[in-house]
């Protein structure tokens, strides 16, 4: 397999993966939450196949794929893109998250399901090296408290949200650094969960994404 080259973009990227779907996959997308790959840039597959020393169809099934998850449009005429990132699109995310995950919370604590993976993506969270890592740390913590509801179908309709919400978090902390203050918050949640409080859980997950928003709209939202 060709490696991936030293691009100033995909510089320190996971180079041993073994297959080259992967490694277009895991790159692109990081570099997007990262911001090394702004808002609104072309996504030129020879370009990119270039930089990552794999050929055009991983790129483009890449791209395929994280048009699917909400990362990147794609056009018949200008082709793909990063996805613009702006309030209006952090409101409809949110909105539905603020319906369906506290409930999805309560669901989970009530069946008495392990946290221990909750526990674990704090750790992540706080080691993490950039905005993307800790952005996808976060996404799994609360894909946690969430995946242990007994519905799959509430599962899978949050777990499309999950790279929306990434790369909604990832923008926000460019302008709202506040990530110190998210993960006391998380602390908060889980210890909520973890002392069987479903109704006290699902209230400060509840509180903790609509204080998100708040903050947002506050420093003038998400508009280039």
């Amino acid at each position: 397999m060709s490696e991936v080259v030293a691009s100033p973009i995909f510089v320190g990227q996971a180079r041993s993966m073994s297959s080259r779907g992967t490694v277009a996959l895991e790159v692109i997308k990081h570099a997007i939450l990262t911001g090394a790959l702004q808002p609104g840039q072309a996504l030129v597959e020879t370009e990119l196949a270039q930089q990552l020393g794999v050929s055009k169809t991983p790129v483009r099934e890449a791209l395929k794929t994280l048009a699917g998850a909400g990362l990147v449009t794609m056009s018949e005429y200008k082709g793909a893109s990063v996805r613009q990132v702006d309030t209006a699109l952090m409101e409809s995310v949110y909105d539905l998250r603020l319906l369906l995950e506290p409930e999805a919370l309560s669901r989970t604590v009530q069946r008495g399901t392990d946290l221990t993976p909750a526990a674990e993506a704090l750790r992540r969270a706080d080691e993490a090296a950039d905005r993307a890592d800790r952005s996808l740390a976060n996404r799994d913590f609360h894909r946690a408290l969430y995946a242990g509801c007994g519905n799959p179908l509430l599962v899978s309709t949050l777990d499309a949200l999950r790279d929306q919400t990434a790369l909604i978090s990832a923008a926000a902390w460019v302008r709202v650094p506040t990530w110190e203050s998210e993960a006391e918050e998380h602390r908060q949640i889980l210890q909520a969960a973890q002392s069987g409080s479903a109704p006290e859980a699902a209230a400060l997950l509840r509180d903790h994404m609509s204080c998100f928003v708040d903050r947002v709209k506050a420093a003038g939202g998400l508009e280039s």
